[in-house]
């Protein structure tokens, strides 16, 4: 294999569901060894399906599970007890970061909060993910994407106008709190370099959610107007929505007056350019309606596909509106190796393209408790150590 990024670190990762395995796979896409510590029922997510993988020896898991968590190894603990509380921080020893998502308290009441980790291990860098954080009017609830979509203003600028908020059909918070968690990891590496301390990080789903309303809240903290959805169109850039042809809609971002002009030049219509309601994007903006109306009469007779691929050569970013299966399947998808197969399971590539150092996928999602034996093995365990543990039900074989 090549050199990747992060050879060398090395995480604990107690989280489930999706904002914390998505972090730590960013992180293991690039190299960082991941150690997927799941309860004795396991991270529930391998239960959220159809579809699911079945394999031969009978065992099964979600979609949802496999497309957060290759490159990872895997093993169980239960933490409630303090046996395997103990395993943990011998886990912990050489670790570089810990990345959870317990409610806040949590690992504080069984002993092993920032504080006395921190003790313990200085350079370590203890990362938690929750809804809305340990204190203030909400510190300690529980959060979940949708829901802090609905009470952080993302739903009610989605959708179409007049028609009622709606839920992202991505789950967007918990990806971006999983970017922003990795990103932070990496700035407490950084920092460590320095320092030579690891720290406290302290994500939380509403903080994200809030950070991603942009140009949303721009627009309400300088106009004190409230945002309201715009359906496909841009509150603050016209044209930048999609008009239907005459075989499919495709979205044509407009952003500057240079580019406007050569939309209608490409479709024969510079009189729509000219006109002076739509001479400059605050124009366009104001009569965004008459503009709508005159450029997709002008559309309707075009071959979609192929009038977007004109546009976009030509320097007017536009592009066919495509379901998600066309999209993974297009010919540049495979040239830029955005999916890829892990020993029958598809999985999707990483979007960071180093030079010297490429990431990406490389083993499969991990089986529950899959590497074990491994695992406690690297961190002095015998084989009668783990059979003890195993017998004690401190670690399992198989899902509770």
């Amino acid at each position: 294999m090549s050199p990747r990024a992060l050879d060398g670190l090395k995480i604990i990762d107690l989280t489930r569901v999706l904002g914390g395995p998505y972090c730590t796979m960013i992180l293991a896409d690039h190299g960082a060894d991941v150690i997927k510590v799941e309860p004795p029922q396991g991270d529930e997510v391998r239960d959220w399906g159809p579809p699911f993988l079945t394999r031969e020896d009978g065992t099964s898991d979600a979609s949802y599970f496999l497309g957060a968590n290759r490159n990872k190894r895997a093993m169980t603990l239960d933490l409630a007890r303090p046996e395997g509380r103990a395993v943990l921080l011998r886990l912990l020893d050489g670790a570089d970061a810990l990345v959870e998502n317990f409610k806040p308290g949590s690992l504080e009441k069984w002993g092993i909060g920032f504080e006395a980790l921190s003790a313990r291990f200085p350079r370590l860098i203890h990362c938690r993910i929750s809804g809305f954080g340990a204190d203030g009017p909400l510190g300690g609830l529980p959060g979940y994407d949708a829901v802090v979509q609905a009470m952080t203003g993302l739903m009610t600028i989605n959708g179409l106008p007049g028609g009622g908020p709606v839920r992202m059909g991505t789950p967007i918070v918990d990806l971006g709190t999983g970017l922003y968690a990795a990103l932070g990891i990496m700035m407490a590496v950084h920092e460590r370099t320095r320092s030579g301390r690891g720290q406290f990080i302290d994500m939380t789903l509403h903080d994200t959610a809030l950070a991603l309303l942009h140009p949303a809240a721009a627009n309400y903290l300088l106009s004190g107007r409230r945002p309201a959805a715009t359906g496909n169109a841009h509150p603050n850039i016209a044209p930048y929505e999609t008009f239907p042809t005459a075989t499919c809609d495709i979205f044509i971002a407009g952003g500057n007056d240079g580019q406007f002009r050569k939309l209608c030049a490409l479709l024969d219509r510079p009189d729509i350019a000219a006109h002076p309601d739509f001479a400059t994007n605050a124009d366009r903006l104001a009569h965004r309606g008459a503009m709508k109306a005159a450029l997709t009469d002008a559309l309707v007779g075009h071959d979609g596909a192929e009038l977007a691929i004109r546009l976009i050569e030509a320097g007017v970013p536009a592009g066919a509106v495509q379901p998600v299966d066309a999209a993974l399947n297009s010919a540049h998808a495979r040239h830029r190796a955005m999916v890829a197969d892990l020993d029958g399971v598809r999985t999707l590539g990483t979007p960071i393209k180093f030079s010297r150092t490429p990431g990406g996928p490389r083993s499969a999602p991990p089986r529950f408790a899959q590497h074990q034996a491994e695992i406690l093995t690297g961190h002095g365990y015998s084989e009668a150590e783990i059979a003890a543990l195993e017998a004690d039900q401190i670690i399992r074989p198989a899902r509770r």
